[in-house]
């Protein structure tokens, strides 16, 4: 079984093409008009060992919220895509992830319920030229569109870039822990009979 899905998404503010496998060798293709996204959508894939390969432009002479937003969407359309039925995963996952001085905690449920809570407050409003409460928006749509519970901890920290990137290394980690499929797994992990 292949688990893996494409999608597309084209509306007057973005032109996006998503290809994401959820069993992969944690390679990326990224290209897009937010180079701080690329460096965290390349980290997130590595330590998730998912291949995901994205296509991405927007109206970013306005700003990058669109292109942010729309990416996460497609992301966990693609994410709830490639679950299929959701039978045989483990459906739970946990990370704790140091980045020097940040530590970032993510868990997950795949529950089919969607909730983002999230915990987080940065020194600065943005790193580079990306705003840091794009972080928000991004993991709220890609939770929204995967239909997971998400839960985002940054325990502590003093560099932007650090505790942002620890946020999306215990994304791909938690997620590879709870898309994981365990042999003891009957059907889907749920006392409801469906997820």
């Amino acid at each position: 079984m292949t688990r893996t899905a494409s999608i597309s998404r084209k509306t007057n503010e973005t032109d996006i093409t998503l290809a994401f496998t959820i069993d992969g060798e944690g390679s990326s293709q990224l290209q897009t008009d937010v180079p701080f996204l690329n460096h965290m959508l390349d980290l997130f894939a590595r330590h998730g060992k998912f291949d995901l390969d994205v296509r991405a432009k927007g109206d970013i002479e306005i700003d990058y919220h669109h292109t942010v937003e729309d990416i996460g969407i497609c992301l966990g359309q693609a994410l709830r895509e490639a679950l299929g039925d959701k039978k045989g995963i483990r459906r739970y996952g946990n990370a704790f992830v140091p980045m020097d001085d940040a530590l970032a905690q993510v868990v997950i449920d795949l529950s089919n319920r969607p909730h983002l809570e999230y915990r987080a407050v940065y020194p600065s409003a943005q790193v580079g030229q990306f705003p840091t409460e794009l972080v928000h928006e991004f993991l709220w749509k890609l939770a929204l569109e995967a239909r997971m519970n998400l839960h985002v901890i940054l325990h502590y920290g003093h560099n932007t870039h650090h505790m942002i990137e620890a946020i999306f290394k215990a994304l791909g980690r938690a997620l590879d822990e709870a898309v994981s499929l365990d042999p003891r797994v009957k059907g889907v992990p749920s006392t409801k009979g469906m997820l």
